[in-house]
């Protein structure tokens, strides 16, 4: 006798299954940013290394990626620049050393890592990355953290490799007397940062930054904390910039993420309310960049400017650093 089978009918004209819009969002740091101030030359620099930071992780998106590869290849473009307060170009503490800070996190497989007062890795942010993969852990500090760079092979540098004359400069202004002008005061705030979209419907967020100007060393503010300065889950993904004690105390990268789940409030509506509202009050200065899983945007910030710069689906970057360009 012969064995029947039964076999499913086959299913013709299936719909594939829907692509998720990809969008990045990019920060390099919010704070006292004035038109008078910017030369026409710093303003093209500025805009050309945000744009690039884009196209890096765009790239990586259209061509199928991960939103973790996306934003990590796009806060390496910033650490790299020589402009922003992360990697070269890192403001100094009080010793007139560079301690970096930075994180990773992947909203849809709910992981994290981080690193905080690293002096000698080029890229904090891939080294957050090992961290996330390679370690249970979430995160490591100082030395731990040095040690662990070395035994992962990534790439090492002479800590004066991160200290720019410009920086220097600013350093020695400020140890001389307070910071008579805009330019030293907004050297706390340009930390970098970016959020992504794939098109699996994944959403990450990274930051990295060098602290704040002649901060005490061993002191750690937001951007390595998660939850704080950066978080990501299935709804949303957020990195933030700005005074980082106050980040942290109100937890704003969570905040905005809890406020959408729990309180059914939109991306935009999320990010202002802790923003313009919930910070401002306690005079906590700064800005954030967050992304939902629809590719639907928000980049408040409370200060006259934030450095910023994005792409949606249809790949057009914009470059914004003043808040009357919106």
């Amino acid at each position: 006798m012969t064995a029947l089978v039964a076999c499913a009918p086959a299913r013709r004209n299936e719909p594939a299954p829907r692509l998720a819009p990809i969008a990045i969002v990019v920060h390099g740091g919010a704070g006292t940013i004035r038109r008078e101030q910017m030369t026409p030359e710093r303003a093209a620099a500025l805009r050309r290394d945000l744009e690039t930071a884009v196209r890096a992780g765009y790239a990586i998106l259209a061509s199928g990626g991960s939103s973790l590869d996306a934003v990590e290849a796009a806060v390496r473009v910033l650490e790299d620049s020589p402009l922003f307060n992360a990697g070269r170009g890192a403001v100094l503490t009080a010793d007139g050393t560079v301690e970096l800070d930075a994180s990773i996190m992947d909203g849809a497989a709910f992981r994290a890592g981080a690193v905080a007062s690293v002096r000698t890795v080029k890229n904090p942010i891939h080294l957050a990355r090992l961290v996330m993969e390679r370690t249970p852990h979430v995160l490591l500090v100082g030395d731990g953290a040095e040690r662990f760079a070395r035994e992962m092979g990534v790439e090492i540098v002479d800590p004066d490799y991160f200290i720019t004359p410009e920086r220097r400069q600013q350093w020695e202004r400020l140890r001389a007397r307070p910071p008579a002008d805009d330019a030293d005061a907004a050297a706390a705030f340009g930390t970098v940062g970016a959020v992504a979209l794939d098109r699996q419907g994944r959403l990450a967020a990274a930051t990295s930054t060098g602290g704040t100007m002649n901060k005490r060393p061993g002191r750690v503010g937001d951007s390595p904390i998660i939850g704080a300065g950066t978080y990501a889950n299935r709804r949303c993904a957020v990195s933030a910039t700005g005074a980082g004690e106050f980040f942290i105390r109100n937890a704003v990268a969570y905040d905005i993420c809890a406020r959408m789940e729990y309180l059914g409030q939109s991306i935009e509506a999320a990010a202002r309310a802790v923003v313009l509202e919930k910070l401002a009050a306690q005079g906590g200065d700064g800005g954030v960049i967050a992304l939902d899983a629809r590719g639907r945007m928000a980049m408040p910030f409370n200060t006259p400017g934030m450095y910023r710069a994005w792409a949606g689906p249809d790949g057009r970057v914009e470059v914004r650093f003043y808040r009357d360009e919106d």
